[in-house]
């Protein structure tokens, strides 16, 4: 594929032809069709159980490392950066659980690159269902499963053994900054997945970008050098996917206004809306793995 070859340009549903009269499954029921690709794509993991058991099992043991830390955490220390321990595993919790909804959902995107390089991406593109969405249903993710298991007993041991008074209306902003953690991961590996539609090498990015929100997305901010902290604040904003929530929540000095923490699931909506209108710029643009 080249950028001189002739046809309509590209659209996020494929090639940009549409035809004279869609079938009313894929233009009037996209989620009943989603939801029975994804039926079936559950269905086609269960064939091998085994393996399906297996990687419920990786999803849970890739979370061992927090886990560790949360355990030295309540058995060796009374706390961290001035929090009490307790608090301290608000962070990881929220965390893993917007990661773990994260490769549920949304998490294909990270990999891109590998489609790209094999080509599939470009019999996505010929197909009269959203690329993105496409992307979204080529397998059901089995490992989210395990990472939602750890996430959701470590929330629940969170939860146990803090002090605070959970009321609806703490609960609630709980429940949106989670949601709001999950749409700024997958607005970070959109972009990711934006640059391998032009640099297929970009891939390597992501696992970078992994390797950082796993590393620091655990521990208060404000025990790392002030240069790091303001970095992971205003040049990777993982601040706000467990951090700024969890200091709301607690009461903690979150080290920046506190409106600014107060709205991290507005910040996490808005930049995954900002990441799929630069997705929907990158597939325009996209001129084939040869470039």
């Amino acid at each position: 594929m080249s950028d001189t070859k002739a046809g309509p340009p590209r659209t996020e549903t494929g090639t940009g032809a549409s035809p004279a009269r869609p079938s009313s499954s894929w233009s009037l029921k996209p989620l009943q069709v989603a939801w029975r690709i994804t039926r079936l794509n559950f269905r086609a993991q269960l064939e091998y159980r085994f393996e399906f058991l297996m990687m419920i099992a990786i999803g849970a043991v890739w979370q061992v490392s927090v886990i560790v830390f949360a355990t030295v955490l309540l058995t060796r220390f009374s706390g961290m950066g001035g929090w009490d321990s307790s608090d301290v595993l608000l962070i990881p919790a929220t965390r893993m659980l917007a990661h773990g909804l994260f490769v549920l959902f949304l998490g294909r995107v990270h990999g891109l690159g590998r489609h790209i390089q094999e080509g599939v991406i470009d019999t996505y593109l010929v197909r009269p269902m959203p690329v993105h969405r496409q992307l979204q249903l080529s397998y059901f993710p089995t490992n989210a499963i395990g990472d939602l298991t750890v996430a959701a007993g470590l929330m629940v041991g969170a939860l146990s053994r803090s002090d605070l008074d959970w009321t609806a209306t703490r609960i609630t902003y709980l429940v949106l900054c989670v949601l709001g953690g999950m749409l700024l991961e997958a607005a970070l590996f959109t972009v990711v997945a934006c640059a391998s539609l032009r640099f297929p090498a970009a891939d390597y990015w992501g696992r970078w970008l992994e390797e950082l929100l796993g590393t620091f997305g655990s521990y208060p901010l404000n025990v790392l050098p002030r240069a790091v902290t303001g970095f992971l604040t205003f040049g990777l904003p993982l601040a706000f996917v467990a951090y700024f929530p969890a200091a709301v929540l607690t009461g903690h000095d979150p080290g920046v206004p506190y409106w600014l923490a107060a709205v991290s699931p507005l910040l996490g909506v808005a930049a995954y809306l900002g990441s799929r209108l630069l997705w929907r710029w990158s597939l325009r643009h996209y001129a084939g793995v040869n470039g």
